[in-house]
């Protein structure tokens, strides 16, 4: 075996990286600079260098520069090293920012699978096809996930476990601008306040002597 083989560097590849490639449907070449980029951070764009250490060619390398330069995933930066000459250096800033879109989105689908058992056992059942796409809808319209468990427990306290219903709670809490639990329970705190004063007023304004003259 050649020592000198087992001498090199060897590129990291990060599962993340592999999803950047599966969304932009990126070659082989664009893979391997990718990690080379990420590997060696604030490495000085060296096209000649790179070709060597990934056994490509500088064309290949030039290409799938470019490639990832029009998906702006990387960026191109100038600066001046120790002897006051510019040089090039690769930007990844986009690269981080897609990656950490790629982690919301993940755990974005994460929830909705949460949610989706949490309906299926309050319900004490598999929720249906369409109930799944109701339930997604709501999602998608932007109802927080905390919103929908909360109208899904105000539904099961009255005894009540269906969709519909739920979706009238929804839309009442959209209606009256309610963006969180905390918002809803605050508004029901006041509401049942206020019954109280009224009710107490009611009953200390009763004429009581009049009554019993009666």
């Amino acid at each position: 075996m050649n020592i000198t083989l087992l001498k090199e560097h060897y590129l990291v590849l990060p599962t993340f990286l592999v999803s950047i490639v599966k969304k932009f449907s990126f070659s082989f070449e664009d893979f391997l600079l990718l990690s080379y980029f990420w590997n060696y951070k604030e490495e000085v764009f060296d096209v000649q260098n790179i070709a060597t250490v990934l056994k490509l060619t500088e064309n290949e390398v030039l290409l799938s520069f470019n490639t990832l330069l029009t998906k702006k995933l990387i960026g191109l930066d100038t600066k001046k090293d120790g002897n006051g000459r510019i040089i090039e250096i690769v930007n990844l800033e986009n690269l981080y920012q897609e990656i950490d879109l790629l982690f919301q989105k993940e755990k974005k689908e994460e929830e909705k699978q949460d949610i989706f058992s949490i309906f299926e056992k309050e319900f004490g059942r598999p929720i249906s096809s369409m109930e799944y796409e109701i339930i997604n809808g709501w999602l998608d319209k932007d109802f927080s996930e905390e919103l929908i468990l909360g109208a899904l427990k105000e539904a099961v306290y009255n005894g009540v476990s269906n969709l519909r219903y739920i979706d009238k709670i929804l839309y009442e809490w959209q209606r009256k601008g309610y963006k969180s639990i905390k918002e809803v329970n605050k508004d029901n705190f006041h509401r049942t306040s206020s019954n109280d004063k009224i009710e107490t007023k009611e009953l200390f304004d009763y004429n009581w002597l009049e009554d019993n003259d009666r």
